[in-house]
């Protein structure tokens, strides 16, 4: 069978290697370090987060120059807003690879068209945004704790991370991420797993 003739996997994922902020670029790959996932899975799990969040699409509906409707959602666009493509991130830039689904690179792509930018710069635009929304991160985290414990160990875990935010004299909210980052470097150096760092963890607490 000839090159030209070679069928193409249905299930084959779209490329795109937006250029973000060293920044931004350190903090997935700090992610993908603390709950050991590749950092194309981070990556696409941020993007596909914000397609989906009302929160994440309300910030950069902003900046829309042409209506489009996402998750039967119609965000109102406006010609005469400027095109953010060439408005790209302060400093130090590098670029990131990240992998989407098809449907998931459809609305990317519907994306893209409202803002007047490539795919490329729309998931550039997506990390950003995404990144910085609390309520991702920390059920991101929660989420990868609680594929790696049992029940009982979640729930002690759980019970400190109550305690810890109690009895916390600062204002500033101890979520799963500080928490589980806090446990990772406390054993970087040393062979354990996250596993047993996190089980070594409760027990300080029994």
């Amino acid at each position: 069978m000839g090159e030209s003739n070679r069928k193409v996997r249905s299930d084959k994922k779209k490329e795109v290697k937006p250029t973000i902020s060293i920044q931004l670029k350190d903090t997935i790959y700090r992610i993908s370090y603390i709950t050991n996932s590749p950092v194309k899975d981070v990556a696409e799990s941020l993007c596909i987060h914000g397609m989906a969040s009302k929160k994440v699409l309300d910030v950069l509906s902003w900046n829309l120059r042409r209506t489009i409707r996402l998750d039967n959602t119609m965000y109102i666009g406006d010609i005469a807003r400027s095109s953010l493509q060439r408005m790209g991130p302060v400093g130090e830039c590098e670029r990131i690879s990240v992998r989407f689904k098809q449907i998931d690179f459809e609305n990317l792509s519907t994306l893209a068209f409202g803002l007047s930018v490539t795919p490329s710069r729309a998931t550039a635009l997506l990390l950003d945004a995404s990144i910085r929304d609390r309520d991702f991160i920390n059920s991101y985290f929660e989420g990868y704790l609680n594929k790696q414990l049992d029940d009982r160990r979640m729930a002690e875990l759980k019970s400190v991370l109550k305690y810890l935010n109690e009895n916390n004299p600062y204002e500033e909210e101890i979520s799963w991420g500080m928490l589980l980052s806090y446990i990772v470097e406390e054993i970087k150096d040393s062979a354990s797993t996250v596993t047993e760092s996190i089980s070594a963890y409760i027990k300080k607490w029994k």
